[in-house]
């Protein structure tokens, strides 16, 4: 499938995902995804002067199955003449969260990059994926951070295949005739990325809308370049308004006003950078506040003080 070998280089060229002779840790499952990821990263390890290696986490959440998984890894590793890390994760029932998880997942794949002082973590999120996470953090509640989803490029994490659809995926499988390992728990509705993708999904596809994978994913990249234009815009009043102040604060659009609290937030209580929307309104309703020029708010851990024209954030 050429094409879409050259669908996948046109995206990291225009995401500017990774340069010439990168050092990447492939993160791999074993599942679909991640084997086309490793197989399209083999073929472009000549053209980049790629250095490349695997890492595998098993959980022992699947008993054999996820032994099986780590063998099945290890052959690919030996297929592809690859060094492979494996964590050996023990995760107790309490902490078999998604969130949990993939915390572990990306702490591993980190450790490593540094270790081995590598440049990137290559993950193998796909177009429905995207389309998944979406629908995920607008029934949880989010902004337009959170509907932006995943990006192209975090930091030193890169997704390759985000564009692809998991048609596409599974097309390059069989067209390669690359064998690859199923969980069999992603076809139970037990998470809520599950019964979206189960369910819900295939719910609105039927009923209301046959492109909504695509659709949602697409939207995505609007809500990413609208959000990264109030960020540059929020990034520029956070350098002139450093010392907050109710005159400036409100003499800005209402969405810079929330970004500029949300990260003096994010600087007192670095846990609380997502989006907490509840408390924002709360200091904003004290700033706009004309009953009194000296206001007290305590939310979430933080309390906020107004004292005639000056604004103050501190632990409680």
């Amino acid at each position: 499938m050429p094409n879409l070998i050259k669908k996948i280089q046109n995206f990291i060229s225009i995401n500017s995902l990774l340069e010439r002779e990168a050092k990447i840790v492939l993160g791999v499952s074993g599942g679909p995804d991640s084997t086309v990821l490793l197989d399209v990263f083999s073929k472009l390890q000549k053209k980049y002067n790629l250095e490349l290696s695997i890492a595998h986490v098993n959980y022992h959440l699947r008993g054999k199955d996820s032994n099986q998984d780590e063998e099945f890894v290890e052959k690919l590793a030996e297929k592809y003449n690859l060094s492979l890390d494996i964590l050996d994760a023990k995760i107790e029932e309490k902490n078999q969260s998604e969130e949990y998880l993939r915390d572990v997942r990306y702490t591993f794949f980190e450790r490593l990059r540094k270790e081995n002082k590598f440049d990137l973590i290559a993950v193998a999120h796909n177009a429905d994926d995207q389309a998944e996470t979406v629908l995920m953090r607008l029934i949880r509640g989010t902004g337009l951070a959170g509907l932006s989803a995943m990006s192209a490029k975090n930091g030193n994490i890169i997704r390759p295949l985000l564009e692809m659809t998991r048609k596409e995926i599974i097309a390059y499988l069989k067209e390669n005739k690359l064998s690859y390992r199923i969980d069999k728990t992603n076809r139970e509705s037990i998470y809520l990325r599950n019964k979206i993708r189960n369910k819900l999904i295939p719910y609105l596809e039927k009923n209301y809308n046959p492109n909504l994978r695509q659709l949602l994913a697409k939207s995505a990249r609007t809500f990413s370049e609208d959000y990264a234009v109030i960020e540059e815009l929020t990034e520029k009043a956070w350098e002139e308004n450093k010392v907050l102040s109710v005159k400036k604060i409100l003499a800005m659009p209402e969405a810079i006003q929330k970004r500029i609290l949300l990260k003096t937030i994010a600087l007192k209580k670095p846990a609380d950078a997502h989006e907490n929307y509840s408390q924002i309104e709360e200091i904003l309703k004290a700033i706009r506040s004309t009953k009194n020029k000296n206001q007290i708010v305590s939310s979430g851990g933080l309390k906020m003080t107004r004292r005639g024209d000056k604004i103050n954030l501190e632990l409680i």
